[in-house]
């Protein structure tokens, strides 16, 4: 039973290809303009690297994420939460809350012991503290994603970033910039300014441990450090890419949906026979 997963997200494409319940490869691309051109490069670059010649030698494919409807060859498309909600769990069964951050969006998920979804809260609306923010904020900074990152774990004194919105958060920086702020102050604070508005969108649905993060911005440490002093928590982590879990989400649905349908024809002919 071969399957795969594809996340058609708002900045990147993730693929997962899963074999006998096994991962087998997984790719991830940047965004292109046309979504379904990305999900088909994806999926393309996660079978070459399982040694497979086409989306034809894939039993079962789910689409997922904030494009998924543009995922032409998948036999259906799944909502990222839920996808999110499957992919951590497998991962990590203790996992009670996924905080998934986004290009564009974050959500905070709560899950049961068997990974289905409670309820969950999501911030769509805005930018801030999400993935574009932080490119954003990066460039005004002059110092890349991974430079914010780690600029910000160097900080001595972390600037007050007051505004929860990035047009005017991004005016503060300059303004601390022409102030002569150091860098790592003033990347601190954006941290600890997302890690705040964060914490309130957990803190309203309720915090359980364990509490991982998924999605591109979990791999950013100093966002990691701050969430993990405003939540009073450790933040645990898993054991495979966080920016493949809403793929390797899908592709977990695609599994069960095509065992649950090989156990329905089965029970098909066992009755006619």
């Amino acid at each position: 039973m071969i399957v795969g997963g594809c996340d058609a997200g708002s900045a990147a494409g993730k693929a997962v290809v899963m074999k006998d319940g096994e991962i087998t490869s997984y790719a991830i691309i940047p965004y292109t303009a046309k979504r379904d051109v990305t999900a088909r490069a994806v999926m393309d670059e996660a079978l070459k690297k399982a040694g497979l010649a086409s989306i034809e030698d894939l039993d079962y494919i789910v689409g997922t994420g904030y494009g998924r409807l543009k995922v032409p060859f998948a036999n259906e498309n799944v909502s990222e939460v839920v996808c999110h909600a499957r992919g951590a769990h497998w991962l990590r069964s203790s996992v009670r809350t996924v905080l998934d951050i986004g290009g564009q969006d974050c959500k905070v998920i709560s899950l049961n012991d068997r990974g289905k979804v409670m309820e969950f809260v999501m911030n769509d609306k805005c930018a801030a503290g999400t993935g574009r923010f932080f490119e954003a904020m990066a460039r005004t900074l002059d110092c890349g994603l991974e430079g914010l990152s780690l600029l910000s774990l160097q900080a001595k004194t972390p600037a007050t970033i007051s505004s929860q919105c990035s047009v005017f958060a991004e005016s503060e920086v300059i303004t601390l910039v022409n102030e002569g702020v150091n860098p790592a102050d003033i990347a601190a604070g954006l941290h600890k300014s997302v890690a705040g508005k964060l914490n309130t969108m957990v803190r309203k649905l309720g915090l359980v441990e364990d509490i991982v993060l998924t999605g591109g911005c979990a791999k950013n440490e100093g966002l990691v450090k701050a969430l993990e002093e405003k939540l009073g928590v450790e933040i645990k982590k898993l054991t495979q890419d966080p920016q493949i879990v809403g793929a390797l989400g899908a592709a977990l649905i695609a599994r069960q949906k095509l065992s649950d349908g090989s156990q329905a024809a089965s029970k098909v002919r066992q009755g006619s026979s």
